[in-house]
C-alpha cells in the first residue's frame, strides 16, 4: 500500500410535476431533470420539533464551521446579516461531513417584497454542481413573531443520495434589494428513525425472500478477518498489520527509521517504535502482523533521500519542504538511474531479520507472551522496481521473489520454529499472474512467466515452496497473503454519485462470484476467494489464507459502508483466515459502522457470531449468518444494496429451531449512527429493510 493510499431515490407520482416557474430554475442552474423533480418535490411532513445534530451558527459560529464569504454580511452578536443584492449569498463550510440529517433548519428574517429568492444546496470540495438546489418556498416555512420564519428543508431534498459535503450554500435565486436578510439558528437536526422521510416512504418495500440453513454443516469464522492497519482500539478490531509501503525498508535496529520511497521524494523519515506497535495491540487484545523487509536495503537514517539535487541534477518535482530531494524523474519525464543505495540505505541481508525476529521473542519470554501472530515478508514486491527504485531498480523475477522467500523465511524459522510466516503480500491481480519483469515487458509477451512453464505466479510460488517444504523438511510459509483493490474507475475513491455508488457495490461480487466479468481493465472474472482458496488446494495444500489489504472507498458514504460490510460477510462465509482494512475507517463514518455492524452494534460488545451458517440471499438483498455452539443464539446481518426501494424480507430459519425473541440494529442513509430499533418476542422473521442499509438482527431461539 503506499502512503498516498495511508491514506437515488424513487418519488411519488404526485411529486413528479414540478411547477414550470421550478422547472425554470432547474434549467437556470443545468441540473438534471431528476435532480429537478427531486428539489421541487412537496416536502416531508414538517416535524414539530427538532433536535439538533450539528448548530451551524446561533448569535454566532459554532465550533467546527467556518465563514467562507462571499457577499457583504455582518457576523456574531446576534443574527447574521446577508446581502443577497447582485445574487449574493453566504457560504458555510465544515471538514467533510457524511452522515444523513434530517433536515436543514434556520430562521430567517426578510424583507417582505424580496418573495421567493433564498436557494440552498450543499456542494464539497470534489464536487460543487451534483447536488440538488432547493428553492426555499412556502412549503418550506412556518410563521414566528414580528415577521421572522422558520425554514425546513428535509434532507431528501438537499441530499437524495446521502453524498458527503463540507459546505453549504445559501444564495439568491433572483435580484433582490440590498436591505440586510437575517438568519439566525442554523442547524442540521437529527432523523427520526422511526419515521423515514417521505422519499423512502413512497417507494413500494420489494418482497424478497431470505433463508437461513441451519441444517447445512457451516464452519468456524475465523476472529482474525476483522484485522486492519490503523489504530482500532474502539471498533472491536481482533487484528493489526504492521505494513504499507515504508515498512519495505524499516530498520528497527536505528531509531526505527524507514524510507517512504516514491510515495514522498524517496526520502527517510521516522516511525513509531514497533515495540509500541505490538505493546498497544496486547492491551486491545489484537493480535499482531509485522511485515519483515526482504528487500535487502533498509533506511540508514531518518534524514536521507534518495535522489539529491546536488547529485543528479534539476528533476521534475521536488519537497517543497526539502528543495535538494527530488522526485528522481527529469523534466522531460524520463527516470533517473540511481547510482548507488547507500544514499539511503545500509544493506539488511537475512541475519538482520533474524536477529529483529529473535529480539521480539526475548521480550516475550519475559512477559510470558506471544506478541506476533503474523510474520509477512515484505509489502507488494512487484512494485518495489517503481516504489523503491532507489534500491531496487531491476524488476523483480518469479526467480528472485522464489530465492528471497527462501533466504528470509529460512531466518525467521531459525529464529522461531513457532512462527507462522506469511507472503508474498502481493499488491493485486498482475501480481498474482506475473512477475515484475513480465510487466515491464508486457503481459502479452510475459517473457518471466513463460520462461517457468506459462504458469502464474501465485501458483508457480507455493508449488516451489511446496517442494521445497519435501525436500528440506523446512515449511517456510504458512499464509498466502495477497492484496486486493477494486480497479475499476474511482471505485477506490471517496466519490459517491449514484453511478459510482452502484459500481462501488457490484465490484464486491470480484470477491466470490464467478460469473461477474470485473468492470475494469481486468475485464475479466476474478473470483478472488475461491481462487486463492484452489490454487491452495492444488499447489501447497494446508495454507492458510490473508487479504493483507483492501478497501473499497466510499468510506464517508452508505455505499462504502454497505461494501465493507459484504466483504466482511463474504471472509466469513467463504473461510478466510485472516483480513486487514487498509488503513481504519474514519471516527463515526459509514464505513465505521459498518465495521461496528459485526463487532459491537448494540455498544455492548453484540458481535457476529463465531460459526457461518449457510444462507439463501437475493438479487439485492445479502444475507450473513453466524451462530453460537449451543446454536440457540444466531445473528443475521442482511444488507439492502438498492438505493431507492425499502425489501420486505421474510426471512426463513430452516433447522435452526424456533424464534424466541429478536432484536434489530439499522445503519442507514439516513443514520448518524447505528440505531436500535428494539426488541420483539417473534414466532417468524418479516422484516422492512430501508434502502441502502445494514440490517443486524440478534436472535434467541427456543
Amino acid at each position: 500500500m503506499t502512503g498516498a493510499r495511508a491514506i437515488g431515490r424513487s418519488v411519488s407520482s404526485s411529486a413528479r410535476r414540478p411547477s414550470r416557474i421550478l422547472g425554470a430554475v432547474c434549467l437556470t442552474f443545468g441540473l438534471l431533470s431528476l435532480d429537478c423533480r427531486r428539489l421541487t418535490a412537496k416536502p416531508a411532513p414538517r416535524p414539530s420539533t427538532f433536535e439538533a445534530a450539528e448548530t451551524l451558527y446561533d448569535g454566532g459560529l459554532k465550533p467546527g464551521w467556518q465563514d467562507w464569504g462571499w457577499g457583504r454580511h455582518e457576523l456574531g452578536n446576534g443574527p447574521a446579516r446577508i446581502d443577497f443584492s447582485k445574487y449574493g449569498g453566504w457560504i458555510l463550510h465544515h471538514d467533510l461531513l457524511s452522515n444523513r440529517f434530517g433536515g436543514f433548519v434556520f430562521r430567517m428574517l426578510a424583507p417582505p417584497k424580496f418573495g421567493t429568492f433564498l436557494q440552498v444546496r450543499l456542494a464539497n470540495g470534489q464536487d460543487d454542481k451534483s447536488l440538488p438546489v432547493v428553492v426555499v418556498g412556502p412549503d418550506h416555512a412556518r410563521k414566528l413573531s414580528d415577521g421572522w420564519q422558520e425554514i425546513y428543508i428535509p434532507w431528501s431534498q438537499l441530499d437524495p443520495n446521502a453524498a458527503p459535503f463540507d459546505r453549504i450554500f445559501l444564495s439568491a435565486k433572483a435580484a433582490v434589494g440590498s436591505e440586510f436578510v437575517q438568519l439566525d439558528k442554523l442547524l442540521l437536526s437529527r432523523p427520526d428513525p422511526n419515521a423515514p422521510d417521505s422519499v423512502a416512504a413512497a417507494a413500494p418495500a420489494q418482497r424478497v425472500n431470505l433463508q437461513v440453513n441451519c441444517r447445512a454443516p457451516g464452519h468456524p469464522i475465523s476472529p482474525y478477518i476483522y484485522g486492519m492497519a490503523g489504530n482500532a482500539l474502539d471498533m472491536g478490531a481482533t487484528a493489526r498489520r504492521w505494513g504499507g509501503n515504508p515498512m519495505t525498508r524499516y530498520n528497527w535496529q536505528h531509531g526505527n527509521a524507514y524510507n517512504v520511497g516514491k510515495d514522498w521524494y524517496f526520502e527517510n523519515q521516522r516511525t513509531d517504535d514497533y515495540r509500541a506497535f505490538l505493546a498497544i495491540n496486547q492491551t486491545g487484545h489484537m493480535a499482531s502482523a509485522i511485515t519483515v523487509p526482504i528487500i535487502g536495503w533498509v533506511a540508514k537514517d531518518t534524514q536521507s533521500y534518495g535522489f539529491p539535487v546536488a547529485v543528479y541534477g534539476a528533476q521534475r518535482a521536488h519537497d517543497p519542504n526539502r528543495p535538494d530531494a527530488g522526485d528522481g524523474v527529469r523534466a522531460n519525464g524520463s527516470e533517473i538511474a540511481p547510482n548507488s543505495p547507500k544514499i539511503t540505505s545500509v544493506e539488511a541481508p537475512p541475519e538482520m531479520m533474524q536477529k529483529w525476529v529473535e529480539a521480539i521473542l526475548a521480550q516475550d519470554q519475559k512477559t510470558h507472551t506471544r506478541s506476533v501472530r503474523l510474520f509477512i515478508l515484505d509489502n507488494e514486491p512487484s512494485l518495489w522496481n517503481a516504489n523503491h527504485r532507489d534500491v531496487h531498480p531491476a524488476p523483480l523475477s518469479y526467480d528472485e521473489l522464489l530465492d528471497r522467500t527462501i533466504r528470509y523465511g529460512t531466518a525467521i524459522r531459525s529464529a522461531d520454529p513457532q512462527a507462522l510466516i506469511a507472503g508474498p503480500a502481493e499488491w493485486g491481480w498482475t501480481g498474482y499472474l506475473y512477475s515484475a519483469k513480465d510487466m515491464v515487458a508486457g503481459a502479452a509477451l510475459r517473457p518471466d512467466r513463460r520462461a517457468h512453464g506459462d504458469v502464474p505466479l501465485l501458483p508457480w510460488y507455493l508449488k516451489q515452496l511446496r517442494e521445497h517444504e519435501r525436500k528440506t523438511g523446512k515449511r517456510l510459509l504458512d499464509v498466502l497473503d495477497v492484496h486486493y483493490y477494486p480497479q475499476a474507475n474511482q471505485v477506490y475513491s471517496g466519490s459517491a454519485d449514484a453511478a459510482t455508488a452502484a459500481l462501488r457495490l457490484r465490484s464486491t461480487r470480484s470477491l466470490w462470484d464467478p460469473s461477474y466479468k470485473d468492470e475494469s481493465w481486468i475485464a475479466e472474472p476474478v473470483r478472488l476467494l475461491p481462487r486463492l482458496k484452489e490454487w491452495v488446494k492444488q499447489n501447497y495444500p494446508g495454507l492458510a489464507i490473508s487479504i493483507g489489504e483492501y478497501n473499497f472507498g466510499g468510506e464517508q458514504h452508505i455505499s462504502g459502508a454497505l461494501a465493507l460490510a459484504e466483504a466482511l460477510g463474504r471472509f466469513g462465509s467463504e473461510g478466510i483466515d485472516y483480513a486487514f482494512y487498509w488503513f481504519a475507517p474514519p471516527p463515526n463514518s459509514p464505513a465505521y459502522w459498518a465495521f461496528r455492524a459485526y463487532r459491537n452494534f448494540d455498544g455492548k460488545n453484540g458481535q457476529f457470531l463465531g460459526r457461518s451458517v449457510d444462507t439463501q440471499m437475493s438479487a439485492n438483498v445479502s444475507l450473513f449468518a453466524s451462530r453460537d455452539e449451543s446454536g440457540k443464539h444466531l445473528v443475521l446481518i442482511a444488507l439492502n444494496l438498492d438505493p431507492s426501494n425499502p425489501a420486505r424480507a421474510s426471512i426463513a430459519l430452516n433447522g435452526c429451531g424456533s424464534l424466541a425473541t429478536r432484536r434489530k440494529f439499522v445503519y442507514s442513509a439516513e443514520a448518524s449512527s447505528i440505531v436500535d430499533q428494539g426488541a420483539k418476542a417473534e414466532r417468524a422473521l418479516d422484516e422492512v429493510l430501508a434502502p441502502y442499509s445494514i440490517n443486524v438482527f440478534d436472535v434467541e431461539l427456543n
